[in-house]
């Protein structure tokens, strides 16, 4: 049998090496993931993986800068040659004793291992979702269906002498369904998933999902192209959280904030929002794709209030960010994988619902864009300008949503469209994604009511 590794006590002899190299602050990362994934493809299975991997990365901060390393030799002897290549010594590495390290947190089984549901079960799965997109009307023309799972344990070793051990789970499906009549093409998406093992298929139907996004290529195939000017748009809560994750979230994470990347960096108690409007990122909700128990530094997740009622609170801070700004960490310390060092990110970012009734939003509009479905785009963090694509819109006549219109983006600054949002409903739709920045990718969940923006500036090629 092989020999088990006992995590923490080899990460308590490396630790001392980067310590006594002289730093304000040493960490050392070590994770071991298994990832499986199927991919469907023209009705059969097209990819199939089922794979692990073992490393730890380790981290030397003074002042502002940051040392890092990574390495695939988990053993006491590959941590310490790793540790000595990040000091740049090998004297070092005789001279440190070993440092006792503490636990302060176990383990704790956050779902069903991904790993443990029999392929062919797995593959079942996933064709559900894939007969119902093609069975969703007769002008499918392609279905590809994405069907992930991914399990992680990580131990965390700090240079206060503290030792965090923690498990997570991931699964999420995605739908993508192409629809096509005479030269016209049009392209569906859905997804479904969240921080919960293959448990989470018990009460959500894959062939739900795989429906919603064969039904959405047909309707954008009969969508007329969207209209463009200044019009008033209500933001349904289904469209998610792409607005306040992209046109405000990024701008208030800790390290952007200290390299002045955003327009928020010094309105601290100031009005940057709508008084209807309150933000929160809130790593401690259950099973949303976003959350934790621990963030990659082993500071607890939290509900973190951002904006209240319009008036700027705080930021997100990893534990460097928190230090440099004289704060505490809010715990979003995030990485993709040992591989990176972490940096302040999002977990489940959301606008707080308010006190409209959604249909009362929608009946305010006498014509205007209902935005049911965002889709990518483009954002300054450091003015907040953007630019959305819109997957799924409709018309507003009369206080009731018409006829489909595609090809419709958003166009606006964050904290301009925040200010003049002058109804929130009562609603709370969820949005799940993975979000990027500095070539990492973690996943995420954005949350919002329905939302009216009274003029923002539409972009489309109909009249």
């Amino acid at each position: 049998m092989p020999e088990v590794i006992n995590w923490q006590e080899i990460a308590g002899e490396a630790l001392p090496i980067l310590t006594r190299a002289g730093c304000d602050f040493a960490d050392i990362f070590i994770e071991e993931n298994h990832t499986t994934r199927i991919k469907i493809e023209d009705s059969r299975p097209d990819q199939i993986i089922d794979q692990g991997e073992l490393g730890a990365g380790l981290r030397l901060v003074r002042g502002d800068a940051t040392f890092f390393a990574s390495t695939n030799e988990v053993t006491s002897q590959g941590l310490r040659d790793a540790a000595c290549e990040l000091i740049g010594s090998t004297e070092e590495q005789s001279k440190a004793d070993p440092m006792i390290l503490q636990s302060q947190r176990k383990p704790r089984l956050a779902g069903h291992s991904p790993a443990a549901l029999p392929l062919a079960q797995r593959l079942e799965l996933a064709m559900q979702a894939e007969r119902a997109a093609r069975g969703s009307g007769p002008l499918i023309r392609q279905v590809t269906v994405m069907l992930n799972g991914f399990t992680q344990r990580v131990g965390i070793a700090r240079s206060d002498r503290i030792w965090f051990e923690d498990q997570r789970v991931q699964v999420m499906l995605g739908v993508n369904a192409v629809a096509g009549q005479d030269n016209i093409i049009q392209t569906g998406y859905e997804s479904l998933g969240g921080a919960r093992g293959w448990e989470f298929f018990h009460d959500q139907d894959p062939g739900e999902t795989g429906m919603r996004a064969g039904r959405r290529a047909h309707m954008l195939l009969t969508a007329q192209p969207a209209p463009s000017g200044r019009m008033t748009v209500v933001l349904a809560s289904e469209a998610g959280g792409t607005m306040i994750h992209e046109a405000i979230g990024h701008s208030l994470e800790g390290d952007l904030i200290r390299k002045g990347l955003s327009p928020f960096g010094d309105k601290i108690g100031q009005n940057v929002a709508s008084p209807l409007i309150s933000v929160v990122d809130d790593a401690t909700l259950e099973g949303w794709r976003g959350s934790y128990g621990l963030d990659d530094e082993g500071s607890p997740g939290e509900r973190t209030l951002l904006v209240e009622r319009g008036v700027l609170l705080g930021f997100m801070h990893d534990m460097l960010s928190a230090r440099l700004a004289g704060v505490r960490p809010t715990g979003n310390g995030r990485r993709q994988s040992y591989a990176y060092g972490p940096l302040p990110r999002m977990s489940n970012t959301m606008i707080l619902p308010g006190e409209s009734p959604p249909d009362d939003i929608i009946k305010s509009v006498s014509r205007g864009l209902y935005v049911v479905r965002m889709g990518g785009g483009q954002v300054n963090t450091v003015n907040g300008d953007f630019v959305f694509e819109i997957n799924e819109g409709y018309i507003i006549r009369e206080g009731e949503p018409a006829e489909p219109v595609r090809g419709a983006t958003l166009i606006g600054n964050g904290q301009q469209v925040l200010k003049s949002i002058d109804m929130v409903g009562t609603d709370c739709g969820l949005g799940i994604g993975t979000c990027g920045k500095d070539e990492q990718s973690v996943p995420v969940a954005d949350a919002q009511p329905t939302l009216r923006i009274p003029k923002i500036t539409v972009g489309g090629s109909g009249e």
